[in-house]
């Protein structure tokens, strides 16, 4: 018994560590392009950056979604031994990858600067932020089939192969943002394409991954496209809106620290944001590495190993927020520092961290029960916590501030975490109950 769950542990570990150091990776990923554009147009680029993010983040997040989502089908099926609806699922996916990459190719390239300007782009920002974006438009495709085919990999037994597609591609947008921005005179299209192209050699690998694996993607009965497609986008937007939340937590903090404080505020917030959500996607790796095990336990109806997986990743999830919290919070006075910011901002980034690291070890126990729903197909449920944190924090923006200030705004997102904690843990008390129900009867 011992040594089937040391093998079981071991197994958890292979697919859990690559997609931690993936996303920990990935974290790194958003920072480069500022990194180097910074130091090329100051701070007229770094504020076209900010501003051209979320749309790229956003093509990000529909890839990695409606990959997830039709990854966790794709291992449902093969613990059903069906081949069949296997590389339906497969094909079918990446047909809605594609699909959906040219349409919001279209959107973002056409609509560019109508849509920064609602993010509050203005003159030579609106101009700069507009060329960044129209560029990361036209590599949409790469984006969303590199985001999209890295989960499937996963689920194929793949964990550290998708790591080394991500290395692969991180590396050549380093390579090229120095080439395009620093050597020669491309700026703000430069650092795209620098994106784009990284985009493009995970793809890339992702696809010699298939070919090695002997999976096409070949034609779908067109009767079969509408139910998989439901299916997939179905349990597409806990992914989504798990990967995407950060960055709609981005805006509503900036707006509100706007309106009770200022650009100092603000710029305070991006330093802890930019720590935190190193943090964050560490927690979603191990929620998203853990996904493929569970997926395939629960498609076998082995009901004892999908709780063992969960109370594993419950476990390490806790240790690396603990660990992350400890590290970060000794050294919280050098931070801002770290980001350029002046010594008065890198003051309050030391003062304001505290608020944010507290609540980080309930945030690991809400990520991981989030991954658990939506790898079990339990979409309802997932869809709860996916959004509760978001929804939360702009009711606590709406209401603490009324009396508290600046500081009503600062204390906002720990007290939506607490409440998402709080959901997390009701909801997943109901559902062991309801499962242990179904096994009496």
């Amino acid at each position: 018994m011992k040594k089937t769950s040391s093998v079981k542990t071991k197994t958890f570990f292979s697919y859990v560590i690559p997609s931690v150091l993936a996303f920990a990776l990935s974290g790194v990923y958003t920072i480069v392009d500022g990194f180097f554009i910074g130091r090329s147009l100051g701070d007229i680029g770094l504020a076209a950056i900010a501003l051209g993010f979320p749309i790229a983040a956003f093509i990000q997040a529909v890839g990695t979604g409606i990959g997830l989502a039709g990854g966790i089908h794709f291992t449902i099926f093969g613990a059903q031994n069906d081949e069949r609806k296997q590389q339906n699922c497969f094909s079918g996916t990446a047909w809605l990858l594609l699909l959906l990459s040219v349409l919001l190719t279209a959107v973002f390239f056409f609509f560019a600067k109508p849509l920064l300007h609602l993010l509050g782009a203005k003159g030579e920002v609106l101009a700069m932020a507009a060329e960044y974006v129209r560029v990361i438009a036209l590599g949409a495709v790469f984006q969303m089939l590199a985001t999209g085919f890295v989960p499937f990999i996963r689920n194929m037994g793949g964990a550290t192969f998708a790591m080394v597609a991500m290395i692969l591609g991180f590396v050549t947008n380093i390579i090229l943002d120095y080439a395009f921005v620093w050597v020669l005179p491309w700026g703000m299209a430069g650092a795209a394409w620098a994106t784009i192209i990284g985009q493009a050699v995970t793809m890339l690998a992702s696809i010699l991954f298939f070919v090695r694996k002997k999976r096409r993607i070949g034609a779908v009965p067109l009767s079969e496209l509408p139910p998989l497609w439901g299916a997939v986008l179905k349990v597409s937007l806990s992914p989504f809106g798990l990967t995407y939340s950060s960055t709609i937590t981005l805006l509503l903090m900036n707006r509100f620290l706007l309106i009770y404080g200022n650009e100092q505020s603000v710029a305070i917030y991006s330093c802890i944001s930019y720590i935190t959500a190193i943090i964050y996607l560490l927690l979603q790796g191990v929620g998203d590495g853990c996904q493929p095990l569970i997926s395939l336990y629960y498609g076998e109806r082995k009901d004892s190993d999908v709780r063992q997986t969960r109370r594993t990743a419950y476990f390490t999830a806790f240790v690396i927020s603990a660990v992350c919290a400890a590290v970060v919070f000794l050294t919280r006075t050098k931070i801002g520092l770290l980001f350029g910011a002046s010594a008065s901002a890198n003051a309050g980034v030391g003062t304001y961290l505290p608020f944010f690291l507290a609540t980080v070890l309930l945030l690991s126990f809400v990520r991981i029960t989030t991954s658990y729903f939506y790898a079990t197909e339990k979409a309802a449920l997932s869809y709860l916590l996916v959004y509760a944190e978001p929804v939360c924090t702009l009711v606590f923006l709406l209401t603490l501030p009324l009396a508290l200030k600046l500081n009503g705004v600062w204390m906002a997102i720990p007290a939506a975490q607490v409440c998402a904690f709080v959901i997390a843990l009701i909801a997943k008390c109901r559902s062991s109950n309801n499962i242990q129900k179904s096994l009496d009867i």
